[in-house]
């Protein structure tokens, strides 16, 4: 029950982050999550080796509870499942937190806490300055290994979610990827957290088991006392707090709203994504890791249009050997086949953080050395990448994507590069497949001038809105101040696009998109009447846009691009497209946001 000290008043609202959609009513279960606070102190220098042993004891006590977790959900889920609690092996047997804690300890005399705790403040600096947001939900990772390992060296127990014993909303600061992995569904209805990101593991997790959740919600641990009623909405990122009898009739009507929706979305899982006219797209998933692999399987992509090769370089001292990344790329391709992968070379540099590869301090790192002008620059990483991508194409379909692309030049530096470990591969007797398809990211305004100069040297075009969009804009979308200037519909974006995918069409090859606009469903029409041949997205969304892809006429999308064309503003276009998707398509538009 709700104390009278604590009584919360009827219908508060929050909001945070949706990362799992679906809708939960139920009670509050307070879990005590908070973040640990390690007191730091100086030591004697007689006391370093004890300090540094202590540290160890920890690492290796936290070691044998993540092996523990591991044995008790390997039961439950596949093996891919397990991937990231061996990340996390991996990250206290090789990471950069045990050297910077030794280093405190044995150079700055710390104990082991206080060294451990500075090692993991600096960590969180660097990751809150990220802007790529898969790249800064990857902190949630180091967090999660830090709190375990303070922990263990602080002597404090945890509150296990698996002791909950009745129905109830999981309220806690955090949860890690390893406890959501755990999660009994016949109790937890869903959870919702202080911190967290949409792409963070613990998001992944709880979308694949279906868990509603909402994170990001800053304090709500410390505002919501266990038992409150609550509602939570994983989709919008909602929480309704002590609900009234209408709201509760509301929600409770929204969640059966949703969970039929849901049911019959999932009829199209295995439909093409045709429209009434016979265009045919081809949709796929982005993906980061194994375990997305079976729900975008799941929701009826047909192979991987985006894979984030960055998180085989992330966490560790030293960058993944060829035969790592090609066991990699194996599994990925094999679990996909016979549909393609198409893998992405290494895109760090810019806002993006890998620890392991030292990038120099730069001014301007978003225009900086990223993308491919990192990997050119760096031929030896970049050719280990490309000759475990060629290795591994012989299991299945792939094709590789380079990104940041702003010129020819680097075309076919990257081109020459692919050469080169082909020719090294043949000389040392090792099988790939020669056809192998190499294509670009188009995500810069120079490659959307000379769309038509680097369709002629490349096999396909996969479009990525999200910096694309930035960049033509020069609008930071991350920066509060402009945030309203980030305008997919802005009219130079739509040109950027026509031009991109005429410089396509002329040369034979394939356009894709492959950045978050591809997966709203009220740009479709437009990406239909411009003639995308694939679109990749975010698994869950395939059901719906499929739906969609499927009621709409090209000749009609095509009407409705021609339109917007016309138009001079991204306000004046999404007003437009909202009305007339209402009611060109009544029943398909608005069931689509429920």
């Amino acid at each position: 029950m709700v104390s009278a000290k604590t009584e919360i008043v009827p219908d508060t609202f929050l909001v945070g982050i949706g990362v799992s959609p679906g809708i939960a009513i139920g009670q509050a279960h307070l879990l005590s999550r908070a973040r640990m606070a390690a007191i730091e102190r100086s030591i004697d220098p007689s006391d370093v080796d004890a300090e540094v042993a202590a540290f160890e004891e920890a690492v290796e006590q936290s070691r044998r509870q993540l092996e523990e977790v591991k044995r008790k959900i390997a039961v439950q889920h596949p093996e891919e499942h397990l991937y990231i609690i061996d990340t996390h092996l991996m990250m206290l047997n090789d990471q950069m937190l045990h050297d910077e804690t030794v280093h405190g300890i044995r150079d700055r005399l710390l104990n082991a806490e206080g060294a451990l705790k500075r090692a993991l403040d600096r960590f969180r600096s660097v990751f809150a300055n990220i802007e790529d947001e898969y790249l800064r939900d990857r902190a949630g990772d180091v967090e999660s290994i830090g709190e375990r390992l303070l922990r263990n060296l602080m002597g404090e127990s945890r509150q296990e979610l698996s002791q909950l014993d009745h129905k109830a909303i999981v309220v806690a600061h955090d949860l890690s990827p390893a406890e959501t992995m755990q999660i009994d569904r016949d109790k937890v209805l869903g959870f919702v957290t202080d911190v967290g990101g949409r792409t963070s593991h613990t998001a992944i997790v709880a979308r694949s088991l279906g868990i509603p959740a909402v994170v990001g919600l800053e304090n709500v641990t410390a505002m919501v006392p266990g038992g409150t009623p609550m509602i939570i909405d994983g989709g919008a990122g909602t929480v309704i707090l002590n609900p009234t009898e209408s709201t509760f009739r509301e929600y409770l009507q929204k969640k059966q709203r949703y969970e039929y929706f849901e049911k019959e979305l999932l009829s199209y899982r295995t439909l093409p994504a045709e429209t009434p006219d016979g265009h045919r797209l081809i949709l796929r998933g982005n993906v980061e890791l194994p375990i997305e692999v079976d729900q975008v399987r799941e929701q009826g992509a047909e192979g991987i249009g985006l894979y984030r090769s960055e998180f085989l370089f992330f966490g560790r001292l030293t960058p993944p050997d060829e035969e790592e990344q090609y066991q990699a790329y194996r599994q990925l391709i094999e679990s996909v086949a016979p549909h393609e992968v198409t893998i992405r070379t290494l895109d760090v540099g810019g806002d993006k953080f890998v620890p392991d590869i030292n990038l120099a301090d730069e001014a301007n790192p978003a225009l900086g050395l990223r993308g491919v002008r990192f990997s050119l620059a760096d031929r030896s990483l970049f050719k280990t990448q490309l000759r475990a991508i060629l290795r591994a194409s012989v299991h299945g379909p792939v094709r590789v994507m380079f990104p940041m692309v702003s010129g020819v030049a680097e075309v076919r530096g990257c081109r020459a590069m692919l050469e080169e470990a082909k020719d090294e591969l043949k000389s040392e007797g090792l099988l790939f497949d020669d056809r192998l398809a190499a294509g670009i990211m188009v995500e810069t305004p120079a490659a959307a001038f000379i769309a038509d100069q680097l369709a002629e040297e490349v096999d396909f075009f996969s479009v990525g809105t999200n910096d694309l969009v930035q960049y033509c804009l020069a609008v930071d979308r991350g920066n509060e101040h402009v945030a309203y200037l980030y305008e997919p519909l802005h009219p130079a974006i739509l040109r950027a696009l026509r031009m991109v995918c005429e410089a396509g069409r002329r040369a034979g090859i394939s356009v894709a998109m492959c950045g978050e606009m591809a997966s709203e469903s009220l740009y479709l029409p437009i990406l239909l009447g411009l003639g995308f041949t694939e679109l990749s997205m975010n698994a869950p969304c395939i059901p719906r846009v499929k739906r969609i892809v499927r009621q709409v006429r090209r000749s009609e999308a095509e009407e409705l691009l021609a339109a917007a064309l016309e138009m001079k503003t991204a306000t004046e276009v999404a007003a437009f497209l909202e009305q007339e998707m209402a009611s060109r398509f009544p029943g398909i538009y608005g069931t689509t946001n429920i």
